[in-house]
């Protein structure tokens, strides 16, 4: 391949990702514009004016302009995206999902994490489909994946928010990392990795992959004897949920489920979230800010999870995401059946119970990393044997830290009679 063909290929973006950032450039003008009218109607209620005959909607000929401008923007937008659509069989080919560009892949999983939910609530193209891929190819689970060397010993890693299976392969101290390779290599696992949109709540994540792991069941070259996890961030919150899901649904695959290790979990929440909620109270106190606080609510439903760590439907059903509220989660235990382990990561460079106490990974404390909870009735309860802790290493880095890859090796490794 010539160095102009590769560059085309890098660069080339499908007809379907062309149509989704022309959605959401349609979608963001109509809320701009409504954030906009919202300030304007808020100076002149301040000054005793009335409200158009929607709250926040100007009035006369200024709600005259503002309607002009949405409804502009909407015809354009779908006049492009009926054309698009048209196009999009013709041009887009199947090899694009068979062997994605890594530049586009973080892209549309960042774009996910942000907004995931509205992507798929608006039916954008740009929504990230789960699928379940050997060594970045997708596996089609309604047929038999064609993989050479196949076991029957799965390892499946599923990674965290904004992130894609690319990223479980990086670069420590010049060498290649890749804990799902070292762990097949060392032990005989047939590594998987799951790609999925991260910004649905967990609960819809989890409950799809547990579907999603009793089609492999059902449809892999040989009979599975085991499965283990690994998981990053919020994939050990999806992992969780799936456990629930496939227990609850009496799943086969759930019987062969033997080890979970978890890798920076948030299980009892992030800091970062719960920040983002007491943005959303201090910019909705005033009657100028409060349109701008719809721009922190843009953020999605897999973020907004994160601020406790909910796992279950119940933790979301029924309450607004954006309200502020205490932790009201149902309380999930780890599965007693299945061999439980944390690696939790901390930015303090010396063992210190000070330093371990309140200083995380940058994004994750270290106590909700490890399980713990002041209370007791909260507390996973993992054992100190299966805890370890990374010192000087951040949040990201525990994807790519050789000893973290042999902490795990060592974990999942037969026990010796």
């Amino acid at each position: 391949m010539s160095p102009a063909t590769a560059r085309s290929q890098r660069h080339r973006i499908a007809i379907a990702e062309v149509r989704g950032l022309l959605q959401l450039a349609a979608q963001a003008t109509h809320g701009v514009t409504g954030m906009v009218e919202g300030v304007h109607q808020s100076v002149w209620r301040s000054l005793g004016a009335a409200e158009g005959v929607e709250p926040g909607r100007t009035r006369g000929l200024t709600g005259l302009v503002y309607r002009g401008i949405h409804g502009v923007s909407h015809v354009i937008g779908q006049g492009v995206d009926r054309a698009l659509e048209k196009l999009q069989p013709i041009l887009d080919r199947e090899h694009d999902a068979m062997h994605p560009a890594p530049q586009r892949a973080a892209f549309l999983s960042v774009l996910n994490g942000v907004m995931g939910d509205h992507l798929v609530a608006s039916g954008n193209p740009l929504a990230i489909p789960m699928s379940l891929r050997h060594r970045g190819r997708l596996i089609v689970t309604d047929t038999a994946p064609e993989i050479s060397a196949a076991s029957g010993r799965i390892l499946l890693l599923v990674h965290g928010l904004c992130m894609n299976d690319l990223q479980w392969r990086g670069a420590h101290a010049g060498a290649a990392v890749e804990h799902g390779e070292a762990v097949a290599a060392a032990l005989g696992y047939t590594p998987l990795h799951l790609r999925y949109n991260t910004g649905l709540h967990t609960s819809e994540n989890g409950r799809e992959l547990s579907e999603r792991l009793e089609q492999l069941l059902a449809q892999w070259p040989l009979a599975i004897e085991e499965i283990s996890i690994v998981a990053h961030s919020m994939g050990g919150l999806v992992a969780r949920s799936a456990c629930q899901h496939g227990s609850d649904a009496a799943r086969a695959w759930r019987g062969k489920l033997r080890n979970i290790v978890f890798l920076g979990t948030p299980h009892h929440g992030a800091p970062l979230e719960r920040a983002g909620q007491w943005v959303d109270q201090v910019l909705g106190r005033s009657q100028y800010t409060a349109p701008f606080a719809k721009l922190g609510q843009m953020r999605s439903a897999g973020i907004t999870d994160l601020r406790h760590g909910c796992v279950r439907d119940e933790d979301w059903q029924g309450t607004g995401r954006f309200a502020h509220a205490a932790d009201q989660r149902l309380h999930l235990p780890l599965p007693a059946d299945i061999a439980c382990f944390s690696i939790a990561a901390t930015l303090a460079k010396r063992r210190s119970p000070l330093a371990e106490r309140l200083v995380g990974d940058g994004l994750v404390p270290l106590r909700s990393a490890l399980g713990r909870h002041d209370d007791a009735a909260r507390d996973l309860g993992l054992h100190r044997h299966a805890h370890w802790i990374s010192h000087g290493t951040g949040h990201i880095e525990l994807l790519h830290r050789p000893e973290v890859g042999a902490q795990i090796i060592r974990w999942l490794a037969p026990q010796q009679d």
